[in-house]
C-alpha cells in the first residue's frame, strides 16, 4: 500500500517537472514560425511597377485652308462680256461685296465706281479753276505766262459742272438698277459718258491745246467705266 502511494507521488512529480518544458516548447513554436515567416516576407522580391504607357503621338497640325480666290468666278465670267476686261476685273474686284454679288449687284458696283470717277473729275476741274494757274501738260503751262485767263477758268468751271452732271446721271442709273429698270439705267450711263466729251469739245473750240491732261485722263477712264457698266446692264436686259 505504501509502495503504491510512493509510486503515485513519483508520477505526479514527473508530470509537474515535464509540464513547464511542454509549455516552453509550445510558446517557442509560434515565435520561430513568425520569425521564419517574417524573414521569408523580407526576402521576397519587391513588387515591380508596370512601366508608364507611352503617350499617343500628337496629331500633325492641320493644313491651312486655301485662301479664297481674289476674284469671284462670276466676276471673271461677267467681265469677259465687256470691252475692257482688265479694268472691269480691277474695278469690281476692289469691292469686297463683288465676291458674293449676282450680275445685278455687279452692275450696281460698276455704276458706283464710274460715279466715283466722275466725282473726282468735278473736284479736279474745280481745283484747277480755283488755283488760277495753267493746268499741267498744256501749252499755256509751257509758255512764259502761267496765269490762266478768264476764258480758261470759265471752261474749267463748265467742266466741273459737266462731271457733276455725269456723277448725278450715274447715281440715277444706280436707282434704276435697284428698280430693275435696265433700259433707263442704260440711258443714264450713256449720258454720263457724254458729259466729259462736252468739256473736251469746249476746250478744242475756244482754247485749243489747253485741255488739262488731268481731265483728259479722267475722261478716258470714265468712258471705259461707263462702257463696262453698259455691257453688264446689257446682260441683265438680255436675261430679263
Amino acid at each position: 500500500m505504501a509502495a503504491a502511494a510512493t509510486t503515485k507521488n513519483v508520477m505526479v512529480l514527473l508530470l509537474l517537472a515535464l509540464l513547464p518544458l511542454a509549455t516552453l516548447s509550445s510558446r517557442a513554436g509560434p515565435s520561430s514560425a513568425y520569425k521564419s515567416h517574417g524573414h521569408s516576407h523580407r526576402s521576397s522580391p519587391s513588387a515591380k511597377h508596370p512601366p508608364p504607357s507611352p503617350s499617343p503621338p500628337s496629331s500633325p497640325p492641320s493644313a491651312p485652308s486655301p485662301a479664297p480666290a481674289a476674284t469671284a468666278a462670276l466676276v471673271r465670267a461677267t467681265c469677259n462680256s465687256t470691252a475692257y476686261y482688265d479694268l472691269c476685273v480691277s474695278a469690281l474686284g476692289a469691292d469686297p461685296s463683288s465676291a458674293t454679288a449676282d450680275v445685278r449687284g455687279l452692275s450696281a458696283i460698276a455704276v458706283s465706281v464710274a460715279a466715283a470717277n466722275a466725282s473726282g473729275g468735278a473736284a479736279t476741274a474745280a481745283a484747277l479753276a480755283a488755283n488760277g494757274t495753267a493746268p499741267t501738260g498744256t501749252a499755256a503751262a509751257a509758255s512764259s505766262s502761267t496765269v490762266v485767263d478768264g476764258t480758261v477758268q470759265a471752261l474749267l468751271h463748265a467742266c466741273a459742272a459737266k462731271y457733276a452732271s455725269a456723277r448725278d446721271a450715274l447715281a440715277a442709273a444706280g436707282d434704276s438698277i435697284a428698280l430693275e429698270d435696265y433700259d433707263f439705267a442704260s440711258v443714264h450711263v450713256s449720258a454720263a459718258a457724254e458729259y466729259p466729251q462736252v468739256c473736251r469739245t469746249l476746250f478744242r473750240r475756244q482754247r485749243p491745246g489747253q485741255y488739262p491732261a488731268e481731265l483728259a485722263a479722267r475722261e478716258e477712264t470714265l468712258k471705259q467705266l461707263c462702257s463696262v457698266a453698259l455691257d453688264i446692264i446689257g446682260l441683265l436686259s438680255n436675261s430679263s
